[in-house]
C-alpha cells in the first residue's frame, strides 16, 4: 500500500473523528431537547467527551494533533509536498484545515468543550444500559 494512500485514509479517519465529534455534539443537545434517551448511551458520551478533552488540552498546548502530523510524514515519505494531491485528499483537507490564528482556534475549541462539559453534566450519559 502507498504512503499517499495511507495518507489519504487517515484524512479520511481524521474527517470521520471530526464529523463524529460535531455532529456528535449537535445530535446530543438535539436528543435533549426532544427527550432521546440513545443519546445518553455511556459509551457514545464517553467517547464524545474523551475526543473533545483531547482536542481541547492540545489545542491549549499548541500542539498539532497527531493524526495531522503522522498524515504530513506520510505525504512526505510518498514524495508529496503539502496538501496537493486527489480528489479524496483536496476536499477532506479544504473542510479541515483553515488557516486562522492559533489563539481563535484555542477559543473555538475552548468554547467548543464547554458546550460539551455543560451538556455533559446537564444532560448525562445514563447510568444503567437497559431500555436501548
Amino acid at each position: 500500500m502507498s504512503y499517499l494512500l495511507l495518507a489519504d485514509a487517515l484524512a479520511l479517519l481524521h474527517a470521520s473523528i471530526v464529523l463524529f465529534v460535531v455532529a456528535g455534539q449537535a445530535l446530543i443537545l438535539a436528543g435533549w431537547a426532544a427527550g432521546w434517551s440513545w443519546p445518553r448511551n455511556p459509551w457514545f458520551r464517553w467517547t464524545h467527551l474523551a475526543l473533545v478533552a483531547f482536542v481541547v488540552v492540545q489545542t491549549w498546548l499548541g500542539q498539532l494533533c497527531p493524526l495531522t502530523i503522522w498524515e504530513n510524514e506520510l505525504r512526505r515519505a510518498a514524495g508529496a509536498e503539502g496538501y496537493t494531491g486527489g480528489f479524496i485528499q483536496h476536499w477532506v483537507h479544504a473542510v479541515l484545515y483553515w488557516s486562522w490564528p492559533h489563539g481563535v482556534f484555542v477559543a473555538l475549541y475552548t468554547g467548543f468543550g464547554l458546550v460539551v462539559a455543560v451538556s455533559f453534566v446537564l444532560y448525562g450519559p445514563r447510568r444503567s444500559t437497559s431500555g436501548d
